[in-house]
């Protein structure tokens, strides 16, 4: 049910940008790249952001039983 929270909820929040020292570096990082090691380094950014997305719904999910604990210790 957390989850199905968090998946709903999740569309309401609206994404960063990034930041400027983000763009600093992998702009011209990226540029020099050949294709085959774009791709790669495409693959990983996604695999960076699939971690950061299973780590902020971990994150909701500890953040949603402490909400419950605490209402349940102050009732």
């Amino acid at each position: 049910m957390i989850d199905a929270l968090y998946n709903y909820r999740q569309g309401d929040i609206h994404s960063a940008e990034f930041s400027d020292e983000f763009n600093a570096l992998c702009i011209p990082f990226e540029e020099s790249l050949s294709e085959e090691q774009i791709d790669i380094f495409h693959r990983i950014l996604d695999c960076v952001s699939e971690t950061a997305a299973a780590e902020m719904r971990a994150a909701y999910k500890a953040g949603f039983k402490d909400g419950v604990a605490l209402m349940r210790e102050v009732q």
